[in-house]
């Protein structure tokens, strides 16, 4: 039998923080991260290595292992406390802004790029007054761009780090969270093995919120429902967007759009980067990466419509994961579809493709027609959203414009917490995007560190 003091499950940006911000004290005790994907350093997607098509790995390369999905992501900082999760339904604005100042020093000291973009408060500003004309709202945010090579090359730093300070077992999936008069008591993995520890912290990020949904259920844990993100992923020449990403890198637009009143939200923006597919729990889903020191001619980011549903209706998750599923069916994967193609209700083809002026950087991608998929509300929320785009953007909504999916975020569960992440089982904490509590690597950082000293302040007490 095992005892530690702390369990975190998963390795991604939320757990990572976690075990730093604990073993800064000597007096944290004996931690152990149990990761059911690999070591940074043998995560590699056999088919982009290969140049084959995705052969299903039951744990996706690009989603799981040492540093979960932000491994594999942009590797974008986002330095605004009103960006990238619901942290500020929690945590006073004022400590979030503290808490990102906290943990950028973290990324920084490890290899993180002095630049930051989005500081010319004139241009944003200037930006913010364009988008408003066109009932578009821009959301000023400062951001520091690592770029997904460097972003892995941090993450190592951090496994290196910790390598003598916690205890890591990889390949080990975990099935059961123990619960013993409503406390966490530790955890029993896939192999039946049980774990015990003072404190459990779990972090499964995206590719963990389904597990996580199913022991909230069967341990009976409250829940709140967020609204799940569903649409596509867009592609475009750069040049078409710097008007944008090179004043702020990364532009927060929102917009309401006028036939139902949905919220549409640019994100992941990817400047000179490019499209790939990720599997996750059985479906192929859209995203996108860009580099610090290889660039592509084109940009990409998603379009996302935020829906939430109504009783009786519970399942956002199995919804978005369905209509994933149904892209699949279609095309063997991720579809494509010029968006002239699209608008003259017909799909696309290769040939169609071979004479578009943009040039697809996901070659896998399947020609297509969206419109089977995407039901109509989300496709017209889309289009109005690019339209409106377009007068920022002069050249975005052109009938060369490609449109990829789908794209879905399944954060749509999260737990009901306390101020510090508990949750109503004593000593167990639920953290990062998998809880549906972040939405993206600064603020699950964050979350991390918070867990990190409600622990300490009751492991010292």
């Amino acid at each position: 039998m095992k005892n530690y003091d702390v369990i975190i499950v998963g390795t991604g940006s939320a757990a990572i923080f976690t075990a730093l911000e604990l073993t800064r004290h000597s007096d944290s005790g004996n931690i152990l991260m149990l990761e059911r994907g690999r070591d940074i350093t043998q995560r590699q997607c056999l088919a982009n290595a290969k140049e084959i098509p995705c052969i299903h790995c039951q744990n996706c390369a690009l989603l799981c292992g040492w540093g979960g999905a932000g491994a594999y992501s942009d590797g974008k900082l986002t330095l605004s406390s009103e960006v990238g999760g619901f942290l500020d339904e929690y945590l006073p604005q004022e400590e979030i802004t503290r808490l990102i100042s906290y943990v950028d020093q973290f990324y920084c000291q490890f290899g993180a790029p002095k630049k930051v973009y989005g500081t010319d408060t004139e241009a944003i500003l200037e930006l913010q007054r364009k988008a408003s004309l066109h009932d578009l709202a821009l959301i000023p945010s400062k951001i520091r761009h690592m770029g997904t090579d460097r972003c892995r090359e941090i993450l190592k730093g951090f496994r290196q780090y910790l390598e003598d300070k916690v205890d890591i077992l990889f390949e080990t999936e975990v099935q059961e969270i123990l619960v013993q008069k409503k406390k966490a008591i530790g955890v029993r993995t896939v192999d039946g093995e049980e774990i015990f520890s003072k404190f459990l912290v779990v972090a499964p990020g995206r590719a963990g919120a389904n597990w996580l949904k199913k022991e909230a259920a069967r341990l009976k844990l409250a829940t709140l429902k967020n609204p799940v993100d569903i649409g596509l992923r867009i592609e475009t020449p750069a040049a078409v967007m710097e008007p944008l990403t090179r004043i702020t890198y990364e532009p927060k637009l929102i917009f309401h759009s006028r036939r139902f009143d949905d919220r549409v939200r640019t994100f992941c923006m990817n400047p000179y980067g490019q499209v790939v597919m990720e599997y996750c729990q059985g479906v192929h889903l859209v995203n996108g990466h860009s580099y610090s020191r290889t660039k592509t001619e084109n940009s990409n980011f998603a379009l996302l419509v935020s829906t939430r549903f109504t009783e009786p209706f519970d399942r956002p998750i199995a919804y978005g994961r369905y209509l994933a599923r149904l892209a699949n069916f279609l095309s063997g994967g991720i579809i494509v579809q010029r968006l002239g193609d699209l608008s003259m209700g017909r799909r696309s083809t290769a040939q169609r493709l071979k004479r578009n002026l943009i040039v697809p950087s996901l070659p896998e991608a399947t020609p297509g027609d969206l419109s089977f998929v995407l039901p109509y509300r989300y496709l017209s929320n889309i289009i109005e959203m690019l339209e409106a785009m377009n007068n920022l953007t002069p050249g975005l909504n052109s009938r060369h414009t490609l449109l990829y999916g789908i794209e879905a975020k399944f954060y749509s569960l999260r737990l009901q917490l306390t101020n510090s992440f508990e949750t109503p089982i004593s000593h167990l904490y639920a953290i990062g995007d998998g809880a549906g509590l972040t939405r993206g690597l600064m603020q699950a950082s964050v979350s991390g560190v918070v867990a990190a000293r409600s622990i300490r302040s009751k492991f010292c007490s």
